[in-house]
């Protein structure tokens, strides 16, 4: 929540607490996603082999499928490409599939490119969107061995994860990894590529103020959109119409009224989802180069809707 008031004697008021109220339900959601048949497609032994190539070029053994799978059962269990492949191989035998698994190199040069379907199913009337982004740690060297060894500094730093989420269903309806140099703004029309959703209203911080958001939402959900972005204290009306409404809400009402008619402060929801995601999948990027990074934040988006699917706390707040 931007500008927050009484920042001063903040711990002096009591902090808000909640209760699950399904408890028996989301436990057993919990406990399904340490069930490794889940993450397995239901005609996984049929598609797992490459169709037949009508090209020219060598013929690939395993199906994108295949590679989806394993990677899949890598980015859920934190493991490396070769325990990966001993993994899968165990799970493949206990269950009876003669399945020949991929070794870690296919895994790795096949992890390029991969073109990975989201798995969220379409929804039925117009949405919420709520836009933010993180960062994630990559490979390469840390600051203790800089300081204590005298080491040049890492060529890599970290990378920038776009994430675009529907709060009514706690799906990620899109993820974008780009490098750190690529601003919010710039990133947006990439991350909405993926979307085919309805949009009815758009929740983003102040970095996503600019008449740039505004052009590439229309264009994208049409003009009647509504688009709920935080003006900055000195901003002054212009030419943006969503702009300047905000502008004249806040000037009358005061900002903390502005964000409770708009419902902005529903955009803590992106927050929460960016420290599960952090929790449950890692703050760090196992693959090595970007264009494998882009393939593995999709494969972890995918999997963590997976998760959501199994079912979700419901809260309500302890008086």
């Amino acid at each position: 929540m931007p500008h927050k008031f009484n920042d001063a004697r903040r711990d002096k008021f009591p902090k808000a607490k909640y209760r699950v109220t399904n408890c028996s339900e989301y436990n057993e959601s919990l406990r399904q996603r340490g069930d490794v048949t889940i993450w397995d497609s239901d005609d996984v032994v049929e598609n797992w082999a490459s169709p037949r190539r009508k090209t020219r070029g060598g013929q690939a053994r395993y199906s994108d499928l295949a590679i989806e799978i394993c990677l899949t059962l890598r980015v859920v269990t934190r493991l490396p490409l070769r325990q990966t492949q001993g993994f899968v191989r165990s799970i493949a035998r206990l269950m009876g599939m003669n399945l020949v698994v991929p070794d870690f190199s296919t895994l790795s040069r096949r992890g390029k490119g991969l073109k990975i379907t989201p798995n969220r199913p379409a929804a039925s009337k117009p949405i919420t969107l709520v836009v933010d982004s993180t960062g994630l740690k990559v490979h390469g060297g840390n600051d203790w061995h800089e300081e204590k060894h005298g080491t040049r500094k890492a060529r890599k730093t970290w990378r920038k994860l776009h994430i675009a989420l529907d709060p009514e269903t706690g799906d990620i309806a899109a993820a974008e990894l780009t490098t750190e140099h690529v601003g919010d703004e710039s990133a947006l029309p990439a991350l909405l590529t993926d979307i085919d959703d309805d949009v009815s209203r758009f929740l983003a911080d102040g970095a996503y103020d600019g008449q740039g958001v505004v052009d590439c939402l229309e264009d994208k959900f049409g003009p009647g959109i509504e688009i709920i972005i935080p003006p900055p204290k000195n901003a002054v009306r212009g030419e943006n119409a969503h702009r300047n409404r905000h502008i004249d809400a806040i000037a009358q009402h005061g900002r903390m009224n502005w964000q409770s008619e708009t419902g902005y402060n529903q955009r803590s929801q992106i927050e929460a989802q960016i420290g599960r995601w952090k929790q449950v999948i890692g703050d760090r990027l196992r693959a090595r180069d970007l264009d494998r990074q882009i393939s593995e934040a999709k494969i972890a988006s995918n999997a963590l809707n997976r998760m959501t699917s199994l079912g979700r706390a419901a809260y309500e707040r302890v008086v």
